[in-house]
């Protein structure tokens, strides 16, 4: 296995990155869950990855932007929900890198701005507005933001919602890795990774690395907007391509995606993700989301209520979405 991941390792230093994500991120026991379930349950704490205010996102946009300077792009143009974590960060990573930004934000407009809107406009991002909640239309819209921009003569690195492409998602293979290397420094392995799967980029990158390194464990992604056929079918063949650029593939049978814990829709709370953000907080002193991880966190607390979980040691990803809270 050592083998393996030094080989992956200079595989993916080949690839472009910008210094964003203060990582490795840490990793720990959440010891009020495990002991009130009596289930090893770990942390990895991707909500701490610290530019933008956390998250996922910023592993992503590391190789993302990296790109867009590599083609001398001035403006990046992406699109994502009113509170989306991922517009946040490209609007931080655009300011660090010296471009323009230009965020599509879907869904009803507000009267006022909150959460991840304020600091999209404090990072001098250039809102537009749609009342959608249809992904294909906010792309559609994406792409005659991007002919306007360039009709302007600007140079603009177009961004696809969460950054769900291969190089994005090549992020999450190197988060895999950094995972596997938790493992190896607190002696212990895991048995199953749970987390918040959306636009399919995260937990792609985490079945490209499962698949490259010929680790054992599980991955499951709790969807938090998409139908399971759906996001299965997504998640399989961006896995496929991802591991391509690294001399690999997928087998898409063992992609695994949990859409029980929807609720109403995408960015609608729930009441199962109100309670695990209650007891998230109120147990362990961690602060988890409406949209993404309060989702997820209401699926392990299911799973372990349900005995689901019995004998594993699991892994749960946090993958942030911190500033929601205050929308």
């Amino acid at each position: 296995m050592k083998e393996v991941i030094e080989y992956l390792k200079k595989r993916l230093d080949l690839f472009p990155r910008i210094p964003l994500s203060l990582t490795p991120t840490p990793c720990h026991r959440l010891n009020h869950i495990s002991d009130r379930y009596g289930v090893e349950i770990f942390c990895k704490r991707d909500d701490l990855t610290g530019f933008g205010f956390g998250g996922n996102k910023s592993r992503k946009l590391e190789l993302l932007v990296a790109e867009a300077l590599d083609r001398n792009c001035d403006t990046l143009v992406t699109s994502g929900g009113i509170q989306s974590n991922f517009c946040r960060v490209t609007a931080a990573a655009g300011a660090y890198a010296g471009l323009s930004v230009h965020l599509l934000l879907g869904g009803r407009v507000p009267e006022r701005l909150t959460g991840n809107l304020i600091l999209d406009k404090l990072l001098g991002a250039e809102l537009h507005f749609i009342e959608s909640d249809d992904w294909e239309e906010w792309e559609e819209e994406n792409r005659r933001i991007t002919r306007d921009l360039e009709s302007q003569g600007r140079k603009v690195f177009l961004i696809p919602i969460g950054g769900s492409v291969p190089v994005g998602a090549l992020a999450y293979t190197m988060a895999f890795i950094e995972i596997l290397e938790d493992q190896e420094r607190m002696g212990l392995s895991f048995d199953h990774i749970i987390h918040a799967s959306g636009s399919s980029g995260t937990q792609a990158g985490l079945m490209a690395g499962r698949s490259l390194t010929g680790w054992q464990g599980k991955i499951s992604g709790i969807s938090v907007g998409m139908d399971r056929e759906s996001l299965t079918e997504k998640v399989a063949g961006l896995a496929n391509e991802t591991a391509q650029l690294l001399g690999g593939n997928v087998d898409p049978a063992g992609v695994t995606v949990d859409d029980a814990h929807i609720g109403d829709g995408y960015a609608i709370p729930t009441e199962a993700g109100k309670e695990a953000i209650d007891l998230f907080a109120r147990e362990e002193g961690i602060f988890v989301d409406h949209v993404y991880t309060g989702k997820a966190a209401a699926a392990l607390l299911d799973w372990l209520e349900g005995g689901r979980l019995k004998g594993e040691r699991v892994l749960f990803l946090h993958t942030g979405g911190t500033p929601e809270l205050f929308a």
